[in-house]
């Protein structure tokens, strides 16, 4: 059951609680990897680098221009392009984790 709260950000700005991307990290702010909605061949080279499900994932630099974003996972710094990070969805820090009820 989704519920439709809104939740207020900085400066008064509203925003639905939902899963967000790797691409809406800011710097310094972490989410756990939920999964990756990416083609095989792309998913599997980024699961190599260390982006797997469960993993902590950090925001850090930005290039100028707002080209690709720097990320740190499993111990290491890796770029992304912002579109390639838009697929791969996570669960924020702040976010509880889905209880499975039998």
């Amino acid at each position: 059951m989704r519920l439709g709260l809104r939740i207020r950000g900085r400066k008064g700005r509203r925003r639905t609680p939902a899963v967000t991307s790797v691409a809406d990290l800011s710097r310094g702010e972490e989410g756990t990897l939920d999964r990756i909605e990416l083609p095989e061949d792309v998913a599997h080279r980024l699961m190599e680098l260390g982006f797997l499900p469960g993993s902590r994932i950090m925001g850090a630099h930005r290039a100028p221009g707002g080209g690709p974003r720097v990320y740190r996972v499993d111990g290491s710094e890796v770029a992304l392009r912002l579109e390639t990070a838009a697929h791969l969805i996570l669960r924020r820090a702040a976010d509880p984790a889905p209880l499975d009820v039998a």
